[in-house]
């Protein structure tokens, strides 16, 4: 019972984590910010592969087929935080942030035999950012104007999964989630009479209140809650005893949130303090993309793996609500152009000699991967940033008197994400997982 409590506890801290994490970049301003690639603390060390991948000591949520391969006797606990900084520039201007968060919770167990359960609470996307900009206007050198941009939010879901096997080697499952999440953003236009400094926090904008002649501050929110449903399928094909081939594939269902945007613009003048506030409603605008992924994975004598994924997201058949300037003042109407399709390849490979070994060495697990992503939303209507990344990492055995099934996983990722013109941003973050595992289920027999 009280293992019990403490994982609930873990459950509740890092829901409240999520609306506190994120990358900090400024392109989480676009869409709904930066998508998350499901992956856990083995899979992190593999650069995120894994759709084809069934462990009996790990759970592997990116396809839920793989809950049948877990071992009958184990309960299966495994959370995992981040802490990353990231480079940014743009021309002859760079600058660092750095962030942190608590990243996911899962668990699993063989409740039948062939029939293994999973539940947990894993991330969406992410909404973070903060920062702010100043230029002259025109040519007239006692006119600037100061740009706010601030936003916070993601999307988030707990799921509970059941992965079956019916025939020896081939198993189907399937993940259904509950989905929910918020997002906050406000763009703060500030136009100034008098000359200023490049502001380099939203916390001047307060003190330059007296040189102001109007502001105009734009908020969008919404709050999201909607329900996932995700299937999967593996099959494994045994070549030689040493060598099988695991061919597999997810799908995950696209549909409406049912969800309302609003959007608030609120005009300003300092020196009167007469504001004016329009406000707009958009009815049901936000889609759930529908998603395809592929994996395969050859394995080697149960110590050599090697994981290929591809996965498709239909981001360019939803849209996204978007405010405009008209001549009669503004309007809140739906974008259907401000998505495309994301392509994503990720290649990951992990070496075990002997997982069974008693020398520790042996039973060290040594992971790497790389991985492309391209971006699912436009800029003023070119192509976002694409993503490339590279990861290594170890799961590291525990091994102490009542236990010596437990793993840390660690690892190391760089990711680079940049488009021609554009900010460019590199990030280096470091994954940290526990995977605790118990034989709950064993049968003791005394004599």
């Amino acid at each position: 019972m009280r293992k019990l409590m403490i994982m609930a506890a873990l459950m509740a801290v890092s829901v409240q984590s999520y609306s506190q994490s994120g990358t900090k970049s400024p392109y989480n301003q676009y869409g709904f910010g930066a998508v998350s690639d499901q992956s856990v603390g083995f899979n992190k060390g593999m650069n995120g592969a894994g759709v084809a991948s069934r462990h009996h000591n790990q759970v592997n949520p990116l396809n839920p087929a793989s809950y049948s391969s877990i071992d009958s006797l184990s309960f299966i606990f495994d959370a995992g935080m981040s802490a990353q900084i990231t480079h940014y520039k743009e021309g002859n201007i760079s600058k660092n942030a750095k962030s942190g968060s608590f990243d996911y919770v899962v668990a699993g167990f063989k409740a039948f035999k062939h029939v293994g359960v999973s539940f947990g609470l894993l991330p969406l996307t992410s909404i973070d950012y903060a920062y702010s900009t100043s230029q002259k206007v025109g040519y007239a050198s006692e006119r600037y104007t100061y740009n706010a941009y601030i936003g916070t939010g993601g999307l988030r879901h707990v799921y509970l999964g059941i992965g079956w096997e019916p025939f020896k080697g081939v198993s189907l499952g399937t993940n259904v989630s509950y989905l929910w999440g918020t997002y906050s953003r406000s763009v703060g236009n500030v136009f100034l009479k008098a000359p200023m400094n490049d502001p380099e926090s939203t916390s001047e904008l307060s003190s330059k209140q007296d040189y102001s002649i109007n502001t105009l501050t734009r908020y969008y929110t919404a709050r999201l809650s909607s329900y996932k449903l995700d299937f999967g399928a593996q099959v494994e094909i045994p070549f030689t005893k040493k060598n099988i081939v695991t061919l597999a594939a997810t799908y995950s269902i696209g549909h409406k949130l049912g969800t309302n945007a609003e959007c608030e613009v609120i005009s300003k003048n300092p020196t009167t303090e007469a504001a004016d506030t329009t406000s707009y409603t958009l009815e049901n605008p936000y889609k759930l993309p529908a998603a395809l992924s592929l994996g395969l994975e050859y394995k080697y004598n149960n110590q050599f793996r090697l994981a290929v994924d591809y996965t498709l997201q239909k981001w360019a058949s939803t849209g996204f609500p978007e405010y405009r300037n008209t001549e009669t003042g503004g309007e809140y109407v739906l974008n259907n152009d401000y998505f495309k399709d994301r392509h994503s390849v990720k290649v990951g490979f992990e070496y075990c000699k002997n997982e069974n070994a008693r020398a520790f060495l042996s039973r060290l697990r040594y992971r790497a991967g790389v991985g492309f992503a391209s971006p699912y939303y436009k800029i003023s209507g070119n192509d976002g940033p694409k993503e490339i990344s590279v990861s290594a990492g170890f799961g590291i055995p525990i091994v102490n008197s009542w236990n010596n099934r437990s793993f840390i996983n660690i690892s190391a990722q760089w990711v680079k994400n940049e488009a021609k013109g554009m900010l460019k941003e590199n990030t280096f973050r470091i994954n940290i997982g526990l995977t605790f595992n118990e034989r709950w289920f064993q049968k003791w027999k005394f004599n």
